[in-house]
């Protein structure tokens, strides 16, 4: 169930980049090349996070440990919404060894908060979907309790039998 949310995940972030470019040209200082504003801009960031989030979901192990350090020690060094983003999907990533849903949702609240943030679309969304990953997940971790108490009494119950059926 965790895979399609982080699909989910991309498939919206690449629906804001989309909104993004609807809004219009919006006034570019005389002095700014337009190489810089494309760097700069929220719909660039957008871009760069999937590109990011679809490298990320590749890598593996060794890989992705070290791509985990990277990235928390960017945050560290930087503090910016980008990087904040950056750790957050690393973070929410499932089956790893550093996974913390948690950390990723207190990374991503301050932006999810902020409507002026030029991330804070996609830090909601991300917000949301590591919330429903966190709720499935306890709601995975409560079936598994529960398989697991009717096994142990179906096992008492035949060890019940099979005494029954030796005294006979």
């Amino acid at each position: 169930m965790r895979v399609p949310l982080l699909a989910l995940l991309a498939a919206m972030a690449l629906a804001l980049a989309g909104c993004a470019l609807l809004r219009g040209p919006e006034a570019e200082p005389p002095d700014t090349a337009p190489e810089a504003e494309e760097v700069r801009g929220p719909g660039s960031e957008l871009e760069r996070l999937l590109d990011y989030f679809q490298r990320v979901k590749k890598l593996v192990g060794a890989e992705l440990g070290k791509e985990h350090n990277n990235v928390r020690l960017a945050f560290t060094r930087t503090r910016s919404d980008f990087d904040r983003v950056r750790l957050a999907i690393v973070l929410s990533l499932p089956n790893t060894g550093f996974s913390d849903e948690a950390r990723a949702l207190d990374l991503l609240e301050p932006m999810a908060r902020n409507q002026n943030s030029t991330l804070h679309g996609l830090a909601f969304l991300m917000s949301t979907l590591v919330q429903e990953q966190r709720r499935l997940g306890n709601s995975l971790q409560g079936m598994q309790q529960k398989l697991d108490a009717l096994k142990s009494m179906e096992r008492s119950l035949i060890e019940r039998e099979q005494a029954g059926s030796k005294r006979r």
